[in-house]
């Protein structure tokens, strides 16, 4: 069974998590893995009504991604979180609640994130229309230690994507294709033959 791990992305809104996420699944299928993505916003529409963008909430709106993203992990699912998650607190929770946890951090400067906000909501923000908004009118804490840090404004999605995806095969979450497939040389396979052929097993 493929060991099930969670990638969670966080960074301000617009830097890019829901792009590279959509396209991260779309790598992580090409690996035979099963993949369920959980962005921000679908979270909110179906497991999260109700809930606002206060420090509280958000924390509350965490703890319960975290839950379904350690039941989803334990059972080999590929699972993909991408919100803003603002809380380094709430973050090192769901890290210890889910266990096989690969925090990216998508990093992007306010004023880039500003210029792609096409519906202006960092400009409310900015202004003060809009509170508790992370980064503009209320805090966003980066990740001190994550296992990944993607440039989202020096580089492309695919090579953000990329990036995780060697991450991933680095910590062993992803074996090489073929990598299992030849694991002794045809002289190591005679030599074992050999060993075993004097110990009488074959």
């Amino acid at each position: 069974m493929n060991k099930g791990f969670t990638v969670w992305l966080t960074g301000l809104s617009g830097s890019g998590k829901s792009a590279i996420s959509h396209l991260l699944e779309k790598k992580l299928k090409e690996w035979d893995r099963n993949v369920e993505i959980l962005d921000g916003d679908v979270v909110r529409t179906n497991l999260c009504q109700g809930q606002g963008i206060s420090k509280q909430d958000y924390d509350i709106t965490v703890q319960r991604i975290a839950f379904v993203c350690k039941l989803l992990t334990r059972n080999g699912v590929a699972v993909i979180f991408a919100a803003i998650s603002p809380s380094r607190e709430g973050r090192e929770t769901a890290r210890r609640e889910i266990g096989n946890f690969i925090e990216v951090y998508v990093k992007c400067p306010l004023a880039v994130c500003v210029q792609r906000d096409v519906e202006g909501i960092h400009k409310k923000a900015l202004k003060g229309e809009i509170q508790d908004f992370p980064g503009a009118s209320a805090p966003y804490e980066e990740p001190v230690c994550p296992e990944l840090i993607v440039e989202t404004d020096k580089e492309t999605v695919e090579e953000s994507a990329n990036k995780i995806v060697n991450k991933l095969m680095e910590l062993g979450y992803l074996i090489p294709k073929g990598a299992a497939a030849h694991v002794y040389s045809a002289e190591e396979e005679d030599k074992i033959k050999e060993r075993l052929s004097r110990l009488g097993y074959i």
